[in-house]
């Protein structure tokens, strides 16, 4: 193997959840999948046609997406994340989408990137759910800009772990950074991780989401972005983290793991787009599922070997 392009294989199924059978949706993208008891669940980003919280701009929504083999989605019609108050400020937050989940013991904390009406944002809520049916809001645990913070799912050295990644759009750049926090509530001990730009593929930017626990490290899946002068291209691809010293990259793909290849990848309201919030591992089978949105229209998934995309981490393919 010469690089990491060919582990995944996109299901000829896709894609799996298409924005045509849902009217009144504008956009339907970037899935968080957990497999909870006897389903797959995906917490799903929309939009709707239709206005909300009086923000007068597109305001995206999480919803829930239920599953019994894996493939046939019913996407529920109410919308699963809110701030749950109305005291300043969370009137100002909006825009539920690309959820991170992390399951710490028996419990599923989710991380919401949410915009913040008149102010520089996105800032990460943390919430948490036991169920997908109920949600509880915890804190903001981020300053802006940061999106996609993700949590590791256990301690190590006695406290919690979170990839962060500040910075993107307005013209900055977007890394990978660490901190750690004795209450999932206060966080610091910044370290950065992984800059963007170590091969083309994440030239303008690079995302994390929650790590997996592997033997060699915990392996984590990450989007890349790209700009030429034909446009922006959402990749994917990984990098592996110590165990114990988690802001230490042992390994990482020089390729890709996915691209926008396919017509459903390069074409629809966010052209040219791969993106994923997070894998489910299945280290029986040694495979790795990943759910992605394509081009803000789309969920589509596709799988491949758990060990051999840490093997092209190690090796550097």
């Amino acid at each position: 193997m010469k690089d990491a392009t060919k582990i995944l294989q996109r299901h000829p199924k896709n894609p799996l959840l298409h924005i045509k059978d849902y009217p009144g949706i504008a956009q339907i993208y970037n899935p968080f999948p957990i497999q909870h008891h006897d389903e797959t669940i995906l917490l799903v980003s929309v939009v709707e046609h239709a206005a909300t919280r009086g923000f007068g701009r597109d305001v995206g929504q999480t919803r829930v997406a239920r599953s019994k083999d894996g493939l046939n989605f019913v996407l529920g019609t109410t919308n699963f994340i809110d701030t749950q108050s109305d005291i300043y400020p969370y009137p100002l937050y909006h825009h539920f989408i690309d959820n991170r989940v992390t399951k710490i013991d028996d419990t599923y904390y989710i991380i919401t990137p949410v915009m913040v009406h008149g102010y520089d944002a996105p800032v990460g809520m943390l919430g948490k759910t036991k169920d997908f049916v109920t949600y509880e809001r915890i804190d903001v645990i981020t300053q802006p800009k940061n999106r996609g913070a993700s949590l590791f799912p256990e301690k190590i050295n006695g406290k919690y772990w979170k990839l962060d990644r500040p910075g993107g759009g307005d013209g900055s750049n977007g890394d990978i950074w660490i901190s750690s926090s004795p209450d999932l509530i206060h966080w610091g001990s910044f370290k950065p991780v992984l800059a963007a730009n170590y091969r083309f593929w994440n030239g303008r930017k690079i995302g994390p989401t929650p790590p997996i626990r592997t033997p060699e490290g915990w392996l984590d899946i990450i989007h890349g972005v790209y700009t030429p002068a034909g446009g922006t291209y959402y990749y994917v691809g990984a990098m592996l983290l110590d165990l114990d010293e988690p802001w230490k990259v042992i390994g990482k793909t020089n390729s890709y793991l996915l691209g926008p290849e396919e017509d459903y990848e390069r074409h629809g309201n966010c052209d040219n787009t791969v993106f994923p919030c997070g894998a489910i591992a299945d280290h029986a089978k040694d495979e790795l599922k990943l759910y992605y949105g394509a081009c803000d229209n789309y969920i589509c998934l596709a799988t491949g070997s758990l060990s051999a995309i840490v093997d092209a981490c190690v090796k550097g393919l």
